[in-house]
This record gives structure tokens, sequence and C-alpha cells, in this order.
């Protein structure tokens, strides 16, 4: 039996697949924006999933959808890393060092000194 339907687009695949590298780009931004990209991308490839899944044969891009997901999770692991490596070195130096050079390699030397 022939398949006369014609496949379209799966909804935001292109964005999700965009979203999830971006997460990944912006992970060094603090942490912040890598984490909030990550999450909209995770919500909307479920979201893409769901309807996927619901009738396969009608879309096409679904490895976007998965390869935006696994970048997501990825870029979402990272910037949480990031973003508790800059709380550890603002608790650890102060914030004050970490925007003057000299006060953080003084800061630097009392800490491997002890």
């Amino acid at each position: 039996m022939e398949n006369n339907q014609t496949q379209e687009q799966l909804q935001n695949s292109t964005l999700i697949l965009v979203l999830g590298i971006l997460s990944i780009v912006t992970c060094c931004c603090y942490g912040i924006v890598g984490l909030i990209l990550g999450i909209v991308t995770i919500v909307l490839a479920k979201k893409a999933t769901k309807i996927y899944a619901e009738n396969p044969d009608l879309y096409t891009g679904f490895k976007n959808v998965k390869t935006g997901k696994i970048l997501a999770i990825i870029g979402l692991i990272l910037s949480v890393l990031y973003l508790l490596f800059t709380l550890w070195a603002v608790m650890t130096f102060g914030w004050e060092a970490l925007q003057d050079q000299e006060l953080m390699q003084e800061r630097m030397r009392e800490m491997f000194d002890q």
C-alpha cells in the first residue's frame, strides 16, 4: 500500500537544534544564559517529541529534535558546573577580586601561602 501523505517539518525542530547549540555556547555567561536556553530547549523538545510520537509518518526533522535535546542536556550540565564554579569563586575570593586582577593575584597568594 502506498503512502500518499506528504510529510511536513516538525514544528520548532530547527529552533530546538539552534537553542541546543546556543545553550552550550552561552554556558560561560556565568551559567545563567545557558541554563535558561537549556531548559527552554528541553521543554520545546518534549512538546515536539509528543507531537511526533502521535503520528511519526506525518513529520520530518525529528533528528534535529533529538540532537537539540542532547545538546541542551550537555549545555545544562556545563551551565550548572560553571554557575557553581562562579559561586565558589565569589565566595572564596569576593566579587571585587574577580573584577581586579591585582587583588585577585594577592588573594590567590594568600590562599596558597597558608
